[in-house]
């Protein structure tokens, strides 16, 4: 039997928005101004799906480095710099919330500010508001189960009716620590060369790289008959 669910909750970076690459290659490009140099898959397998903060406190660990203080504004103003050039919609997202006959609400690691300008810049502004969740409204940020359990709960739905839809590991891990069904999105340009291998702990119930199919992958998702 086909299981129910009462909500949809999207992560944002790396599902609604194909961000993460643009994010990546900024953080990498600002902390070799530093003399720290990492890579693309450094970058994924230890900052995809975390929080600011979390990250900035393992550069600090991994690396001994003390970030100057005006780090985390020049690295974000230089972001959403490039967001305002670059950023895009994930291909068929749109008419993908558009056809969904569920209610749905966003769980983003990023913070309030730069969660609103990027659905805004992509034309998802419509997702700004209320169902907009943030790592900022919790004490623990994922892969804690917090976040999703924060948003279940202020829709008013139980986690085991919710359905997450995520691309990162760190995601994953939040997903079913919340007691919550997770799928994998695979179609963002952070995953072109191929994806970390997924651990037990991180195996979501599905894969799909494609919205332009995502309401004909459920029933619940066009409204049963």
């Amino acid at each position: 039997m086909t299981q129910s669910f009462d909500l949809v909750i999207f992560d944002c970076d790396g599902v609604l928005i194909d961000s993460e690459i643009i994010s990546a290659r900024m953080l990498i490009r600002e902390l070799d101004r530093l003399g720290v140099h990492i890579d693309l898959d450094y970058v994924a397998r230890h900052f995809l799906g975390r929080s600011y903060p979390t990250v900035m406190q393992t550069i600090r660990t991994e690396f001994g480095l003390d970030l100057p203080p005006d780090f985390e504004d020049r690295y974000r103003a230089r972001l959403l710099a490039a967001f305002e050039t670059e950023l895009q919609v994930m291909p068929g997202v749109r008419a993908a919330l558009d056809g969904l006959a569920l209610p749905r609400c966003v769980a983003t690691s990023s913070s309030p500010k730069r969660a609103e300008m990027s659905l805004q810049l992509v034309g998802l502004g419509d997702l700004v508001g209320p169902r907009l969740f943030t790592a900022s409204m919790v004490a623990r940020g994922k892969p804690a189960p917090d976040l999703f359990l924060h948003a279940a709960a202020a829709c008013g739905v139980a986690p085991d009716r919710c359905l997450v839809i995520e691309d990162s590991l760190t995601g994953i891990r939040a997903a079913r620590a919340a007691g919550m069904a997770v799928w994998r999105f695979t179609g963002g340009s952070h995953m072109a060369g191929g994806w970390l291998p997924e651990p037990e702990d991180a195996r979501p119930e599905r894969h799909f790289h494609d919205f332009s199919s995502f309401l004909a992958l459920h029933p619940d998702f066009r409204g049963r008959s």
